[in-house]
């Protein structure tokens, strides 16, 4: 791969996915799209670079974005988040949200669906407090490819060994083969769309509760700027946002500020944990969609 070539695969990437990619980042580009090249047919990146710029919008840029932006995910990753979720977040629901018995989880960077799934698994855990409530989340990411993984729910061995209890393993997969494959009521629980987070996502709607990991740092600081304050015109006064361990708003932007002593954890500014009730939440995208995740939270 030539210099020219590298640089025309980072800008282009830039524009595409909002990724950054430093000059020692060449490794990468190799590792990850010499498989691309050879599934196009091509025999080296100066090929695939060839090729791209004669078919920008093809399937081939959108195999490139997808295999440089797919991270790894595994269940509970971190452990912390999900605790401010059971701690802090849903106790703040529950308290604030007794009128309409409702809100709205949003997984920006939902990949192979470990993170939602793994709310899924602590709001079923939560099933008696929440009995009634319709809840909505859902899941989002600009690969294709893993969110037809995520809306499958099946992962290998490694993957279901990477945090996810023993206990949950029992309970909530079914094992077929050197397969796992994950309850359909917890795949039910879960929306996924294709999304680009450079993009406008106002067509979502409201979210209470939005998880934003792992994926800002990938940007550079224009770039997270913007998807925070437009994250934030899709949260309600007392929304909460979720980073991850690397990630900040702290020098970005005063839309959050971070929740005192909750690593991760912000809040839209001016908000308290034990605020008043916002205004009424939006209606889910789909109310059957919304009835599908209401069973799960009333054991039916």
């Amino acid at each position: 791969m030539t210099p020219a070539d590298y640089d025309y695969l980072r800008a282009y990437l830039k524009q595409r996915s909002g990724l950054v990619l430093t000059n020692e980042k060449q490794y990468l580009i190799e590792s990850r799209l010499m498989p691309v090249a050879r599934k196009f047919g091509l025999a080296a990146i100066t090929a695939l670079v060839a090729k791209l710029k004669e078919q920008q919008n093809g399937p081939l840029g959108e195999a490139i974005v997808e295999a440089m932006t797919t991270n790894e995910s595994f269940f509970f990753r971190d452990k912390v988040p999900f605790d401010h979720f059971n701690q802090t977040m849903l106790p703040h629901m529950l308290q604030t949200r007794g009128r309409d018995r409702r809100f709205r989880i949003w997984c920006a960077a939902a990949s192979t669906g470990q993170e939602p799934y793994t709310l899924a698994m602590c709001l079923k855990d939560a099933e008696a407090k929440i009995a009634g409530w319709r809840i909505e989340m859902i899941g989002t990411d600009l690969s294709l490819e893993v969110l037809e993984k995520a809306k499958a729910g099946v992962y290998s061995q490694f993957e279901v060994q990477r945090g996810l209890p023993i206990s949950y393993l029992l309970k909530y997969f079914s094992q077929h083969g050197d397969t796992w494959q994950i309850a359909s009521e917890l795949r039910a629980m879960v929306q996924y769309r294709k999304l680009n987070l450079l993009e406008n996502f106002s067509q979502l709607g409201q979210f209470d509760i939005v998880f934003c990991r792992n994926v800002l740092i990938y940007f550079d600081n224009q770039t997270k700027i913007d998807i925070l304050n437009r994250i934030r015109k899709m949260m309600p006064d007392d929304g909460f946002l979720v980073l991850g361990a690397a990630e900040t708003v702290v020098g970005l932007t005063d839309a959050f500020k971070p929740v005192p002593d909750k690593r991760g954890l912000y809040q839209v500014t001016g908000a308290s944990v034990h605020g008043t009730a916002p205004a009424s939440v939006v209606q889910p995208a789909s109310s059957t969609y919304a009835s599908r995740f209401q069973f799960a939270a009333t054991g039916r």
